[in-house]
């Protein structure tokens, strides 16, 4: 059922309609004289031959995505494992970082890989995106690991965005202080707040919350990290990024996500705190299961004792 130019060649069209019409040979035996489909992905071709065969396509996204929001018992039991086999791979590349990172040689990749390499030995599968950096290149966020040589006594942030095993996502972060002194009493004052913005956010968590008490209540951040906030306070997961979405007041938008948290649900909690044109910004993250009475904490790799203040 490819319709990919590269497959297909110049017979897209014509490979849509046989598709379309086996689709219409299952409707018929299975749905009657239903002809409302719901359609979670496909392309142009796809789509055009679908309509002309006399279906009503539906919107399929939202019916995925609702329905993968709550979690039976085996998804928990995998999402368990795979947060298990996630914080073991981000402990050999804190020892990695930590050991080589004072010789002066080893670039974001170098450390990056480290994640790579523990998620696939443990039977994961890929990893999203590239966001693990160094020093002032925190500020802003969102920037790619790259070859930059990370020094002695700077900040290490990252963000897993991690597909680990049995196909789940564990999306966590922390930030690291490498080194032999101590870090500023800014960037000590900014991880607690942004410890803060976390653990007051996941206390608020349970079931029949709404999500729009989520999005106007909690914690507030200060004024100087709120022009580069993270872009949500929270997001669902499962075997990706996944509904729903908690953004933070300014980006609500009434009916978007007029609904309330159900067991089952699991949500990443965010907190970036990053000093608008300042040269450094912290990245924390946890994975959060919702109980039948509460929440549940997934993660449960250290806080960076320095970064504390310790």
């Amino acid at each position: 059922a490819s319709f990919f130019n590269s497959v297909t060649g110049d017979t897209g069209a014509q490979d849509a309609q046989n598709f379309a019409r086996q689709v219409d040979e299952v409707m018929r035996a299975h749905a009657g004289s239903n002809r409302r489909l719901a359609v979670d992905k496909i392309m142009v071709y796809g789509l055009r031959a679908l309509e002309r065969a006399g279906f009503e396509v539906m919107e399929g996204e939202e019916v995925t995505e609702r329905t993968r929001a709550i979690k039976g018992p085996e998804d928990i039991a995998a999402m368990r494992c795979a947060h298990h086999a996630c914080e073991a791979a981000i402990a050999e590349m804190e020892t990695f970082a930590r050991d080589n990172i004072p010789r002066g040689v080893t670039s974001e990749d170098a450390i990056w890989a480290e994640l790579h390499r523990g998620n696939i030995r443990r039977g994961g599968e890929w990893i999203e995106t590239r966001l693990l950096v160094s020093g002032p290149r925190t500020n802003p966020w969102f920037m790619e690991c790259g070859p930059r040589v990370v020094q002695n006594n700077e900040i290490v942030a990252f963000d897993t965005d991690l597909i680990g095993c049995y196909g789940m996502c564990i999306d966590i972060s922390r930030t690291w202080w490498i080194g032999d002194r101590k870090p500023r009493p800014d960037m000590i004052a900014a991880m607690h707040h942004a410890r803060d913005h976390i653990d007051t956010n996941m206390a608020m968590l349970k079931p029949g919350v709404a999500i729009r008490d989520l999005i106007h209540g909690g914690h507030q951040l200060d004024t100087q990290h709120w022009a580069q906030k993270y872009s949500c306070k929270m997001h669902g997961v499962g075997l990706c990024d996944e509904w729903p979405y908690v953004p933070y007041p300014d980006s609500y938008v009434p009916g978007a996500f007029e609904h309330v948290l159900q067991p089952g649900m699991t949500l990443c909690v965010e907190a970036l705190v990053s000093p608008q044109n300042g040269d450094f910004s912290i990245k924390l993250e946890d994975q959060v299961l919702i109980t039948e009475t509460g929440f549940e904490n997934l993660t449960k790799y250290p806080f960076d004792a320095a970064l504390m203040g310790g």
